[in-house]
């Protein structure tokens, strides 16, 4: 199956998912959401993958939504499903391993979609950031949930409401990644990794993996969640932010 947005290879039961739109740092739009809706749930219920990797092609995993699309998108059927809906609904219910070798930035959507994953490895140059507040909108993809667990209540509260960059040693040292490994054997160490893991009972590794989730409260957030969201992208302030950002210039945000 060929895909525009992504690169998929499969090699000793560990299909490697690349996020591969390097000029636009992997931002993710609608059309990636599906090709790694279609690839995972394919995979998923084949034989040759027991273990995922996703990583991002270039200097970057992924700068989070592309704005560029989510404003050709502005027209669309008001039932189709939202890029955070897609995105969510791509990794929430995949029963194999999903490892994330975040190569470089990975920010907004970009970072929450490593929390979407079991295991985070990254490279010495990643950075990471929750950009949500400073954009006038709500976090997503279930990470009011995730983010928590992993790395405390109070920390995460940090990172969403400052909405500020931190580089690999520091999400190592708070528990947003599992390693911190040096830029050019980050696939290496995940392959190595992914391919352990398969080498252990599938069903084993699957029924551990469920128990581990508690996805049915991680769903509910992910609805709360995508309440706010829906409530704060209609503001003035968030509106602000996009525009801001399209101009380069500062924001000015009136509360409203």
């Amino acid at each position: 199956m060929a895909f525009s947005t992504i690169n998929v290879s499969t090699d000793g039961f560990v299909t490697t998912i690349t996020l591969n739109r390097p000029e636009r740092l992997n931002a993710l739009t609608l059309t990636m959401a599906d090709e790694l809706f279609d690839v995972l749930h394919t995979h998923d219920q084949d034989e040759s993958t027991r273990v995922f990797i996703i990583t991002g092609t270039g200097r970057g995993f992924s700068a989070g939504a592309d704005l560029a699309d989510s404003a050709s998108r502005a027209h669309k059927a008001s039932n189709s499903p939202t890029l955070a809906e897609r995105l969510y609904q791509a990794l929430v219910d995949i029963e194999k391993p999903i490892i994330a070798a975040i190569n470089g930035v990975a920010v907004g959507g970009g970072c929450t979609l490593t929390l979407l994953c079991d295991i985070r490895l990254a490279a010495e140059s990643a950075r990471f950031q929750l950009p949500f507040t400073k954009l006038g909108i709500s976090a997503e993809l279930g990470s009011t949930y995730t983010l928590p667990k992993l790395v405390g209540s109070a920390k995460a509260m940090e990172l969403v409401l400052t909405s500020k960059m931190i580089n690999s040693a520091e999400a190592l040292e708070i528990g947003l990644i599992n390693h911190r490994i040096a830029d050019d054997q980050l696939l290496s160490a995940a392959t190595e990794m992914a391919s352990h893991i398969a080498s252990l009972p599938p069903l084993s590794v699957r029924t551990n993996k469920a128990t581990l989730k508690q996805a049915a409260d991680q769903q509910t957030q992910f609805r709360t969640e995508n309440m706010a969201l829906a409530m704060l992208k209609q503001t003035a302030d968030a509106k602000e932010a996009a525009a801001a950002f399209r101009e380069k210039r500062d924001p000015v945000f009136k509360g409203r």
